[in-house]
């Protein structure tokens, strides 16, 4: 498990590497956000990310951003020099898993690297699953793909049937077989999976 400490701070970012050495984290460390940006770490190892907020450059908040826009699963626990309550409310709703003031305790410091490292875990565990999901589909045939957009929209046997001008048989053994690629034994997983992978605008009953 890897922790990825950014911060402008020299000694502070020492510190940490051997406050988190010692509890069995390897440890990675950034002078600032725009070199964590041109190091991006794979998320292969589970870990997360320590983040100051007010650096030169590109801030904490800022990089939180432009991580979320790439899809990173890395949790983040913003740690700062500066309590700063509304800033910690907009990125903890953002996704940080935590706001720590400094000087930060271990009994403080640790469980909340702890919780970011596990839900980056699990984070990392349901793309895993959406990229599989999404791979499947491609194996769909043409017919199948229709089939599975009216069934994720909420549509009937009979109803495909009568969208796409087949029997309510052809298009039930159609249902199974796409069920049976995409790996998905129930209904309601289907169109949770539809949705979560993004693959299109679900909308039931439309």
């Amino acid at each position: 498990m890897r922790v990825h400490v950014v911060d402008d701070d020299a000694s502070f970012r020492t510190a940490m590497e051997r406050r988190l050495t010692q509890a069995g984290y390897e440890v990675a460390t950034y002078p600032s956000a725009q070199n964590f940006l041109e190091r991006l770490p794979s998320e292969s190892v589970p870990g997360c990310i320590l983040l100051d907020v007010r650096m030169p450059g590109l801030s904490g908040p800022e990089l939180q951003e432009r991580l979320s826009k790439v899809g990173s699963t890395l949790t983040i626990v913003f740690i700062t020099g500066y309590s700063d309550f509304p800033t910690a409310v907009r990125t903890v709703k953002a996704g940080a898993e935590d706001f720590l003031t400094k000087p930060v305790s271990a009994d403080k410091l640790l469980p909340a690297i702890e919780r970011a490292i596990a839900r980056q875990e699990t984070t990392l565990a349901q793309k895993v699953k959406l990229d599989l999901f999404r791979s499947r589909i491609k194996t769909l045939t043409p017919r199948e793909r229709q089939v599975f957009e009216l069934v994720v929209r909420g549509k009937s046997n009979k109803q495909t049937a009568n969208a796409l001008g087949g029997t309510e048989r052809t298009i039930k053994a159609h249902r199974a077989r796409v069920m049976e690629k995409l790996q998905c034994p129930s209904l309601a997983e289907l169109v949770s999976l539809a949705e979560r992978a993004g693959v299109m605008d679900v909308k039931p009953g439309t």
